[in-house]
């Protein structure tokens, strides 16, 4: 990472940003990130904060050129900017639990299921968000879709939806059976037996 305590000139020196680019306005809001840097450190909060911030700010500088700037490496500035507020906010949660991804465990599928046939237009936010304050376990999007798509829950938003025709009749238990038909001999039958008798 960036050093805290080096001077602006060089701080700016080893991004390898060209003059061209530094024009009055970058300047100013770059000596404003690095005073933020000077006052609030380079740990990964911070850097993480900046990161969003400057990846989102229109300063025409190229993404190589931001990610010097900030001491992370290009692919991991590239991943974030991609990323909205609110999902660059949850990473950080992710690292405040001491894990980047949660686990989901199998025990876990019949309140997943209930959540689901409760709320079939949930999206995956809400039910990333009903997993942390049901289990107290934070999971990436990828990890939800297996875990959903390992047991079946990804079918159950269009399952769940209900029978018209069941809803009008009711439950089984309401339902009247109907009389069981009895049977009458044709006509023109004989209600002896159609077998001979055996002989003595």
């Amino acid at each position: 990472m960036a050093d805290a305590t080096a001077d602006f000139a060089s701080w700016l020196a080893q991004a390898d940003v060209p003059q061209s680019r530094l024009t009055p306005e970058v300047v100013a809001l770059l000596r404003a990130v690095f005073r933020f840097r000077q006052r609030q450190g380079a740990d990964y909060y911070s850097t993480r904060l900046l990161s969003h911030f400057l990846l989102h700010a229109g300063t025409g500088l190229k993404l190589a050129q931001l990610a010097r700037l900030l001491g992370i490496s290009r692919p991991t500035a590239s991943r974030q900017q991609n990323l909205s507020s609110k999902q660059a906010i949850q990473q950080a949660h992710h690292r405040l639990d001491g894990r980047p991804y949660g686990k989901l465990l199998p025990r876990y599928a019949g309140a997943v299921a209930a959540f689901l046939v409760k709320s079939p237009a949930a999206s995956r936010a809400e039910l990333i968000d009903f997993a942390f304050a049901t289990f107290g376990v934070r999971v990436s999007r990828v990890a939800l879709y297996k875990f959903m798509k390992k047991y079946g829950l990804d079918q159950i938003p269009a399952a769940a939806a209900p029978d018209a025709k069941a809803v009008a009749i009711g439950p089984p238990e309401a339902q009247e059976r109907p009389p069981v038909p009895v049977v009458s001999p044709p006509p023109f039958s004989s209600r002896a037996r159609s077998t001979p008798a055996p002989s003595c």
